[in-house]
């Protein structure tokens, strides 16, 4: 089971939570491309934050002192006996989407969708520490934006 909810905590996300709940929706309809394991249940907490907050965070727990679009933090807890569930807490800057989004072309939408499906990558395992993981988890991410019509973020235009 997936459970997600949204938290606004930023004014930049109000106007758009309707197609930022479409789009994980959307998302999660490839929930097997994306590794999701059915013996375990997922809470997702997907947090509509700001640059400020990212940046601090970014600083914080993984000691980078840069802005960044997307963070993610996994929890894994055994409630049943043969049972797990994983927290996971998504952080997204509506700014740093916006311009790398800018950057890159591509529509904001388009953007958050990619940045939701390497996260749901991350809480299933995936990895980009050596070019062979980051290879791995780019095909994924490719296949299934392809599913949702959304063409390879990876080609440069």
């Amino acid at each position: 089971m997936i459970n997600f909810s949204l938290i606004c905590k930023s004014k930049h996300w109000p106007a758009r939570l309707k197609k930022v709940d479409a789009i994980i929706k959307k998302v999660l309809k490839f929930r097997q491309d994306l590794n999701f394991d059915k013996n375990i249940d997922y809470c997702c907490n997907i947090i509509l934050s700001n640059d400020e907050l990212l940046k601090k965070m970014n600083f914080k727990f993984r000691k980078k002192n840069i802005s960044t679009d997307i963070l993610t933090f996994i929890s894994e807890i055994n409630f049943k006996k043969n049972k797990k569930q994983k927290i996971c807490n998504i952080f997204l800057s509506a700014e740093m989407i916006l311009k790398d989004a800018k950057d890159n072309d591509i529509s904001f939408y388009n953007h958050l969708t990619h940045l939701c499906i390497h996260s749901f990558l991350h809480i299933n395992g995936f990895v980009h520490n050596k070019i062979s993981d980051f290879n791995k988890m780019k095909k994924v991410e490719i296949k299934v934006l392809n599913k949702i019509g959304i063409s390879n973020p990876y080609i440069q235009n």
